[in-house]
């Protein structure tokens, strides 16, 4: 199955060295920081983050409920800056999945990632890279996404009973091997899903979750998901979202030649593993694109009359992060159309934070609808939907990517099924077409 992808960039591309990339991304993180004070004192803020970096953290702990908005903005603006300074680490460029790492741990660090339950994550996978010698930069995105299993750690170290230094010893432990598995796997469930759920770490480290979790339920251990979530930020945090993402829109204009040209080819995209945006279009079209999908996802929860709180705003950034990496509005839009339809029918409750982000991050298995079209498109979302209500308990809420664990299911049982109405209806068409009289004439004649 081809993907269409053009030949040569479709623009003259600016050429940004890597060292500005890094200042706009140090600029979103203390974009971050400086509103945490604006919200909350410093006293509040290092007491808040205390408590989150010792908290269990599995699905949905919001840190606007868990603490104050303060630190849980604080806690995201440092883990933006982690996840910079490991790509200076491994001499990484600051390409198209890059930056949907960096906007994705920014998002969820407001809902179960923070310093302490992702790096030995991080540690594992870079210890992968040395242990088989293999480039750094080739486990980066293992080690940024893969973050994703941080409320393992936590959960590990504070809320299994253990005494406290044998609690941290076993949790990092379990991180650093989670971080080793998740490398090499993740390289081969792309396979299962055959690119066509983004969000190939988040169906690895929901594998991973699962077996974990699975070995801790045996051993007597309860796991399971909570749901603490915030409620009543929505003005404030309309404001904040739309003012950064109108200013990388006005940042990606200007680095684009005053000009929005390119942007109409990358709407052609299908999106389907691997579409770096920043290689095809350049780095001022993809940050327009990452602006514009945060702008939809911010209206979302909104024309849903629903709460932005720690893990809606997570999914708007992952939503976000991914219009460099395979999404944009039109292959986004059916998804969002099908879930939202699905909870429609279905009865659900279409303003709880559990439906809005099953909309959010169910844009994973956005290259089915760009592949495929809008119909299958809403179709696939509508199946997500449902898959997604039934995955957290696999993993207990330690995999963050439940969506991501969910989409590559759909993906994966949805995709062989369309492939194959896709090879009837072109063998049929091959076995019906009329045959050319002047290619009778040479049969017969060759009889």
């Amino acid at each position: 199955m081809k993907v269409s992808r053009p030949k040569k960039p479709i623009i003259n591309k600016t050429q940004l060295t890597e060292q500005v990339k890094h200042f706009i991304f140090v600029g979103v993180a203390l974009y971050f920081i400086v509103l945490a004070f604006v919200f909350n004192s410093p006293q509040e803020i290092l007491h808040g983050q205390i408590k989150i970096l010792v908290s269990p953290a599995n699905l949905l702990t919001d840190y606007f409920a868990l603490t104050n908005i303060g630190a849980a903005l604080f806690n995201s603006g440092l883990m933006i800056l982690h996840a910079l300074a490991t790509i200076r680490l491994v001499r990484a460029k600051i390409n198209g999945p890059v930056i949907a790492a960096i906007l994705t741990v920014a998002g969820f660090s407001l809902f179960g990632k923070n310093l302490y339950n992702s790096m030995p994550i991080v540690l594992g996978a870079l210890l992968y890279a040395i242990v088989t010698r293999v480039p750094a930069e080739k486990t980066l995105l293992a080690a940024l996404f893969g973050t994703a299993l941080g409320p393992l750690v936590s959960e590990i170290s504070f809320n299994i009973g253990l005494p406290l230094p044998v609690g941290i010893l076993t949790g990092w432990t379990a991180g650093m091997v989670a971080g080793f598995l998740i490398p090499p796997l993740a390289a081969s469930f792309v396979k299962f899903t055959k690119g066509f759920s983004l969000y190939n770490v988040g169906f690895t480290s929901g594998i991973i979750g699962t077996v974990f979790v699975s070995f801790l339920r045996g051993v007597g251990v309860t796991i399971e998901p909570i749901s603490v979530l915030s409620s009543g930020n929505n003005i404030p945090f309309e404001l904040f979202l739309s003012v950064l993402f109108i200013f990388l829109f006005l940042m990606g204009y200007v680095l684009n030649g005053m000009s929005i040209k390119g942007y109409k080819n990358m709407l052609e995209e299908t999106g389907q593993l691997s579409a770096d945006f920043v290689d095809l279009f350049g780095f001022g079209v993809t940050l327009m694109n990452v602006s514009l999908l945060g702008l939809l996802g911010t209206a979302y929860p909104v024309l849903l009359v629903g709460d932005l709180n720690g893990p809606v705003i997570g999914g708007i950034f992952t939503l976000a992060g991914f219009g460099a990496f395979g999404k944009h509005p039109k292959n986004v839009l059916p998804v969002l159309a099908g879930v939202t339809l699905m909870g429609l029918i279905g009865s659900y409750d279409l303003t709880s934070t559990s439906v809005i982000i099953a909309g959010l991050f169910g844009t994973t298995i956005a290259p089915i609808s760009g592949h495929y079209g809008p119909v299958v498109g809403m179709l696939a979302g509508a199946l997500h939907l449902s898959v997604v209500m039934n995955t957290s308990f696999l993993h207990g809420g330690v995999n963050l990517y439940n969506n991501g664990f969910a989409g590559g299911l759909v993906a994966a049982s949805l995709v062989p099924l369309l492939e194959a109405i896709d090879y009837h209806k072109e063998a049929y068409k091959k076995w019906h077409e009329p045959v050319d009289p002047a290619e009778e004439i040479e049969i017969e004649e060759e009889l």
